[in-house]
């Protein structure tokens, strides 16, 4: 239980932990460190640090107290302190020293008590569409009950924060942000989760059929290289469909997947080893990427790439196996990509990530 929360909403806060960790342990709504969730309570917010896994949420202490009201006001005042919201926490509320998400800003813009954004798979698949618009609003109009609003896409921190602001007053329970994912509002936790539940079902997207992996195959192609085959199943499946290599080595889809993958997924010709595709890109001065596809037979992951960066192999694979065949995709610019990459608080996120994978 975090000290600070009146008496009178124990029960309530930890429901809310409850359905923290239940979104954090589901792969396709929340993968690693992604997503983040909020409880308000007298002008105190909770909402998850920097770094942490929404599936820990109840087990280890993962959530930060900050000031509200200061926090909204230094947003719309463009003071560059809302960004990394630090000078908005309670010191003595946060004995484990949590940095806040770098998304704070926007739950503290959301006057909903109860707030829950995640990376649902389904909801980014729609959402990296040229006609994301169009294909969104037909499905959220199988609930006419709830408002929703579309979101641009925008740097997560204080320019995202921004555009929700924009739209906060409206007091939206349904939040879809292009090239990113969801949120979902409400005023008690129990709302929040029966909102995820119908939202998740309204834009659940079929999944393409895919062949099955080749360990053996894999293994060969690994051996003697800095690459391993994917240790997870369901990650292979970026290649094992034509069409789910083709969209996922056309750009980066979302920021998760510039952050702890990078901007650019190999892809090993037929017969091809990791060791001498490597060496290849070594002689040219290239980057290595940390994901190479073999393409009918699975994906190699670097040795280097820490469990978050794991996850979000699934993740890849899980968004690209339901953009439909054939359709317009709308990727990250290299000037999006560039900011993500060269940002302060996603270096932070990944020095966190790389520090729990030596320690696991």
């Amino acid at each position: 239980m975090a000290s600070g929360i009146p008496s009178g909403d124990n029960a309530a806060f930890e429901a809310f932990l409850a359905l923290s960790k239940a979104v954090g342990s589901d792969i396709l709504k929340t993968q690693g460190a992604g997503g983040n969730t909020s409880f308000k309570r007298d002008g105190v917010m909770w909402v998850k640090a920097s770094g942490m896994w929404l599936a820990h949420a109840g087990e280890r202490d993962i959530m930060v107290p900050v000031e509200v009201a200061p926090l909204v006001e230094a947003l719309k005042a463009g003071d560059p302190r809302a960004e990394k919201a630090t000078d908005f926490v309670f010191a003595d509320l946060n004995a484990s020293g949590l940095r806040p998400s770098i998304e704070t800003s926007f739950h503290a813009a959301l006057p909903q008590a109860v707030v829950a954004h995640y990376h649902c798979v389904n909801a980014i698949a729609l959402s990296v569409l040229e006609n994301r618009e169009a294909v969104i609003a037909e499905r959220m109009a199988r609930l006419p009950d709830l408002t929703w609003a579309a979101i641009p896409y925008r740097r997560p921190g204080t320019p995202l924060a921004r555009e929700i602001d924009r739209v906060a007053a409206s007091r939206p329970d349904v939040l879809v942000l292009f090239n990113h994912g969801v949120i979902v509002t409400g005023e008690t936790v129990e709302e929040v989760r029966e909102r995820i539940a119908r939202v998740t079902a309204a834009l659940t997207v079929e999944e393409r059929p895919a062949t099955a992996a080749d360990p053996m195959e894999l293994q060969v192609l690994a051996d003697g290289s800095g690459f391993h085959p994917a240790k997870d199943a369901g990650s292979h499946k970026t290649a094992l469909s034509p069409i789910s290599v083709a969209i996922a080595t056309r750009g980066s889809l979302y920021p998760d997947h510039v952050i702890f993958l990078g901007t650019e997924i190999g892809v090993l010709a037929d017969g091809q080893t990791a060791e001498a595709y490597a060496a290849n890109r070594r002689s040219r001065n290239l980057q290595v990427p940390k994901m190479l596809l073999a393409p009918g037979k699975g994906v190699l992951l670097a040795n280097e790439l820490t469990e978050g960066g794991r996850v979000m192999a699934r993740c890849l694979a899980e968004v690209v196996s339901r953009v439909p065949e054939g359709a317009a995709v709308a990727y990250l610019d290299p000037a999006q990509e560039h900011e993500l990459t060269h940002w302060e608080a996603e270096q932070y996120r990944q020095a966190l990530d790389r520090k729990a994978s030596r320690q696991a």
